[in-house]
This record gives C-alpha cells, structure tokens and sequence, in this order.
C-alpha cells in the first residue's frame, strides 16, 4: 500500500514538471498575435493526459501545482489570481464534460480552454472594477477553440500511445 501512494506521488510529481517544463517552453515563444493574453496552453498536454489516465483529483493537483510553481518562479500575484482561476475553472468544466462521456478529448479540451478564459475575464473585471473588459472575451473564445484543438489532439494522441499505470 505504501508503494503505491509513492509510486502515485511520483508520477504526479512527474506530470508536473512537464506541465511546469511546456508552461515554460511556451513563455520562450514569440506571442503568435499582437493581442495580448493569447497563449497557445501548451501545459494543458499534461493536463489532459492526467485528466484521462488517472482522475480530476491528479489532473487538478497537477493544473494547480504548476500554476503555484510557475508563480514563485516567473509570476505576480496577478498573474497568480489569473491563473489560478483560470486552472480551477477549466480542470472542473474537462472533468464534467470527460464524465459525461458525450465529449472527445479535443472537446473536452476546447471546453476547458474556453472556460480558462471566461473565468480570467470574470477575475479581470473584478480587479479591475470594470465590466468592458467582457467585450475582449469573442477574441479570446476564438482563439481557445483554435488552441483547444491542437492541445486536445495533442493530449488524445499522448492517452492513447502512453501507458503510466
């Protein structure tokens, strides 16, 4: 029993610092557009993946491990409130929608890129205590579908070829 939970703890350990290691990888990419706050959510592979090998209470642990991580090393408390939300919200609406069984994992994975979005709007407005910020979330919504896909591709291509268990 022992070796299982330090064998569980070491491959979230693990899944971590590849979402750790692709959030980081992605902070040295030119940004793709000149709209700010476009990212392609390359640390969402891990996600995914943990999401659909293990269960939401690993794929959570996993999403905000690496936000809290990616804070004390690159981050404000800003950035933190944002991401925070944002990991909170997605991982909760992928796991919903992966339960329902209804969904492919590039749905699933639009969906939480898509819900990422609306909560750092939400957060956004409250900090800075104007609602117009809303009208920025049609540009975002586009461009989580478009980033949605590839990582949903992406973590579906990595469920079906990488056994951990």
């Amino acid at each position: 029993m022992r070796n299982l939970k330090v064998k569980e703890t070491v491959i979230l350990a693990m899944l971590t610092l590849v979402a750790l290691g692709l959030s980081y990888l992605e902070g040295l990419i030119p940004p793709l557009t000149a709209i700010p706050g476009i990212k392609i959510g390359l640390a969402n592979i891990a996600v995914i993946f943990t999401l659909y090998k293990l269960n939401f209470k690993s794929a959570s642990t996993v999403s905000l491990m690496r936000v809290f991580i990616s804070f004390l090393l690159f981050g404000s408390v800003l950035s933190l409130a944002y991401s925070f939300a944002g990991a909170l919200v997605s991982v909760s609406v992928m796991a919903i929608m992966k339960r329902s069984e209804n969904f492919s994992t590039v749905g699933v994975s639009c969906a939480g890129a898509i819900s990422h979005n609306v909560a750092q709007i939400l957060v956004a407005a409250v900090i800075l205590g104007t609602s117009e910020i809303i009208f920025y979330l049609p540009v975002l919504v586009i461009s989580a579908v478009i980033s949605g896909i590839f990582i949903g591709f992406a973590g579906s291509l990595l469920v079906s070829k990488v056994n951990i268990k």
